[in-house]
């Protein structure tokens, strides 16, 4: 495996543990998978909603903060995968938020996490 695809993997398990342990939310995918793109995570929270959170993880801040990889074309595709999710398992409506949780893995140093409910 790809020392980028290793961190990747790495960051998303973070997420999900994160996810999971901190906030309570249950996960319902990993890595979603469908011919426009795939969706990092989807969750419920406590308060029954449809969460997608979408995982940057970076090594350094040299090219930003991890969460800076959110761009506006990004946050299209990302719901509208979320929609295409729903249609795929055969959720008719439900409230949808859409979280980013940026993961920060330096070599030799502590992993941070940010988490961004909601953040578009």
């Amino acid at each position: 495996m790809a020392a980028k695809d290793e961190l990747g993997r790495r960051g998303e398990d973070t997420a999900a543990d994160f996810l999971t342990g901190r906030h309570g939310m249950v996960v319902l995918s990993r890595n979603w998978r469908c011919k426009e793109g795939e969706l990092d995570i989807v969750a419920t929270d406590a308060e029954a909603r449809l969460v997608v959170c979408e995982v940057k993880t970076r090594s350094g801040t040299r090219f930003g903060e991890p969460a800076e990889g959110v761009t506006a074309s990004k946050i299209r595709r990302i719901r509208r995968l979320g929609k295409l999710w729903m249609a795929a398992h055969h959720v008719a409506w439900c409230e949808v938020r859409y979280d980013v949780v940026a993961v920060l893995i330096p070599p030799g140093g502590p992993t941070t996490v940010t988490y961004y409910p909601a953040a578009f």
